[in-house]
């Protein structure tokens, strides 16, 4: 994501497509859901996601257990 298509007002669950070391926003939002662990995900906050599952996730804890899952 570039400081162009952020949308500073928009409420709810944003849809991303996850790309390797960014993502774009299809749907604008101000969360995502974790994939493991189901908790929101400010935009701003999100670091850890899979481009090959289109996934987000909360922390390495839970990227690396979503993978041992997939593996």
């Amino acid at each position: 994501m570039n400081r162009l298509e952020r949308n500073f007002g928009a409420k709810g669950e944003a849809q991303l497509k996850y790309l390797d070391g960014e993502y774009t926003v299809l749907v604008a939002g101000s969360y995502v859901i974790c994939a493991v662990t189901g908790q929101h995900i400010l935009l701003e906050d999100l670091r850890y996601w899979s481009a090959e599952h289109q996934e987000a996730y909360v922390s390495p804890e839970a990227a690396l257990e979503r993978y041992q899952q997939k593996s």
